[in-house]
């Protein structure tokens, strides 16, 4: 079976759009600082186009991260160096993490300046002051971090009440996201190791690690398919079987089921069922593996006839082998089998006391020899049978 991981992703972005300096006047009038219109005026736009200067040991240098109050980055924003929080001196540009640097400032005492989209009180997108630093030193030769923190309760508080209420209930979803997504990477990991345990033949120790994924993630219908793959390996039979059917009841319940593991685990069923000896249910296990994935039905086929062979059920036998040649035209294994339900309906002829092979039999027999099946059991009886019926075997079959 293939590796399914289980992945859960978070919507801490969706909000950034929302709440992003929804209300610079208020933040602004709080901190007395005055921006007049939102628009940047034609100096502010010509500084803002401006490139900084080298960086030198006369000059200094600054680097940050910008994060919006759900820990997001606020990416491709300006970063201003300004005295005034109105002029900036030097403009630098946060990246897609929210990260930015600049060099070749003036020593000196600065605010600093967060400059982007925001939203005004007519609920219209402008530009603005997102968020400030105030009384930043810049020292000649020294690289200096400055980071826009919006995160802090000092800038949410700022924010409008329904703005606050929404930043609160985001944050409490994450929380509950990102315990989640711990869950699961935790439950990925004991899967893992049950798998090499399984591998390795250790299925005592395998079946614990599953238990404990079953027990962290009981919704998870591959949780229960990996504890039945177990205890199938472990010869725990009904247990397994009784596993890989909560496994299913919840695979399909997945809002996206996936046909090929539904298949899967239909199809190790009806191994556990039939090595119970619940042959009709094993049966009826293969049929849904092959209804569930189409692409793979000459495989199930071929295994609901090899159950019925080996419980002695000819004709049903013979049925489930004509479906998986139907299927895949080149399972060798389905003809043999249907070459033997063929030859329980065999006859001698009193003349000559030879095989009196029905129709279609030594050609299943030939066509199974055909397909090298690297069966030497196998082999050895078909060759039998179809000399003591007179037949020659076709020379394109490769001796081993």
């Amino acid at each position: 079976m293939e590796n399914v991981r289980i992945v859960l992703s978070s919507r801490s972005a969706k909000m950034f759009a929302a709440i992003s300096a929804v209300s610079c006047a208020a933040i602004c009038a709080a901190v007395y600082i005055i921006i007049g219109s939102l628009m940047p005026s034609a100096a502010w736009a010509q500084a803002t186009a401006s490139a900084a200067p080298a960086a030198s040991a006369t000059t200094a240098s600054i680097h940050g991260h910008a994060q919006d109050p759900l820990n997001q980055p606020v990416a491709n924003t300006a970063v201003e160096v300004t005295t005034d929080a109105k002029t900036p001196l030097y403009t630098f540009t946060t990246d897609a993490n929210g990260d930015y640097k600049g060099s070749g400032i003036k020593p000196g005492t600065y605010t600093m300046v967060l400059y982007g989209d925001i939203k005004g009180k007519d609920g219209k997108m402008a530009k603005g002051i997102i968020d400030f630093q105030e009384n930043v030193k810049l020292t000649a030769g020294a690289d200096t971090e400055v980071d826009f923190d919006m995160t802090r309760q000092a800038y949410i508080s700022k924010l409008p009440a329904d703005v606050q209420k929404q930043i609160a209930t985001v944050r409490k979803e994450n929380e509950a996201t990102e315990k989640q997504n711990s869950q699961i990477k935790n439950v990925n990991k004991l899967l893992i190791d049950a798998r090499t345990a399984r591998k390795a033949g250790n299925f005592d120790q395998a079946i614990a690690l599953d238990t404990q994924a079953t027990q962290a993630k009981p919704d998870v219908g591959l949780t229960w398919y990996e504890l039945g793959d177990s205890q199938l390996g472990a010869k725990k039979y009904a247990d397994a079987a009784a596993n890989y059917k909560k496994a299913l009841t919840l695979l399909a319940a997945e809002k996206a089921p996936k046909p090929d593991v539904i298949a899967a685990a239909n199809n190790n069923l009806g191994e556990a069922l039939a090595k119970s000896g619940n042959v009709n249910d094993a049966v009826a296990a293969y049929e849904a593996a092959a209804k569930a994935d189409p692409t793979q039905a000459g495989m199930y086929y071929a295994n609901e006839a090899i159950v019925l062979f080996k419980t002695g059920q000819g004709d049903a036998a013979g049925a489930a082998a004509d479906k998986a040649i139907a299927a895949d035209p080149n399972k060798a294994i389905a003809y043999y089998i249907k070459g033997w339900s063929l030859v329980q309906h065999a006859t001698i002829d009193p003349k000559t006391n030879k095989i009196v092979l029905p129709p279609g039999c030594a050609d299943a027999y030939q066509k199974f020899l055909s397909l090298n099946p690297n069966s030497p059991a196998l082999e050895q009886d078909a060759q039998n049978i179809l000399q003591q019926a007179g037949q020659t075997v076709h020379s394109s079959y490769k001796k081993h």
